[in-house]
C-alpha cells in the first residue's frame, strides 16, 4: 500500500493528533513518548542525547502553543509531507512543521519531523 493513494483527509486524520501528541511530548520533553510513531530508521537517527539537548536548550522545543493549522499535503513517491503553521507560547509569529508519513512494515509511521 502506498500513503500517496490516501486523501489529503484520511492524511489529515493521522497527522493531527500525531502533531498534537509530538507538541505536548516535546513541551513535556518526554523523548521516549516524542518518538513513539517514528520509523525505525528515524528512531535509529534520533539520538537520545541530540534530542536531549535540544529539548532542554531550545525554548522553541518546549513552548510549542497547542494552536497550528495543517497548511496542506505534498506528495513524493511513497510519502506524503503535511505542512503545519505552528504557534509559540510566549513569541510572536509562526512556524512551519514538516512531518513525513510513510509505510513501514504494513503500519504508516514518521520518517521526518522539523520545525522551522
Amino acid at each position: 500500500m502506498n500513503i500517496t493513494e490516501k486523501t489529503d483527509e484520511e492524511i489529515y486524520e493521522i497527522a493531527r493528533p500525531w502533531w498534537e501528541e509530538l507538541i505536548r511530548f516535546s513541551n513535556n520533553k518526554n523523548y521516549l513518548m516524542f518518538i513513539k510513531n517514528f520509523s525505525k530508521t528515524l528512531r535509529a537517527g534520533a539520538n537520545e542525547m541530540e534530542i536531549g539537548k535540544q529539548f532542554a536548550r531550545s525554548d522553541l522545543a518546549h513552548n510549542l502553543s497547542k494552536e497550528f493549522d495543517i497548511l496542506g499535503t505534498i506528495r513524493r513517491g511513497e510519502h506524503v509531507t503535511v505542512l503545519f503553521r505552528q504557534r509559540h507560547k510566549t513569541k510572536d509569529g509562526e512556524w512551519l512543521g514538516r512531518m513525513v508519513l510513510g509505510y513501514e512494515d504494513g503500519q504508516i509511521r514518521i520518517f521526518s519531523v522539523s520545525l522551522f
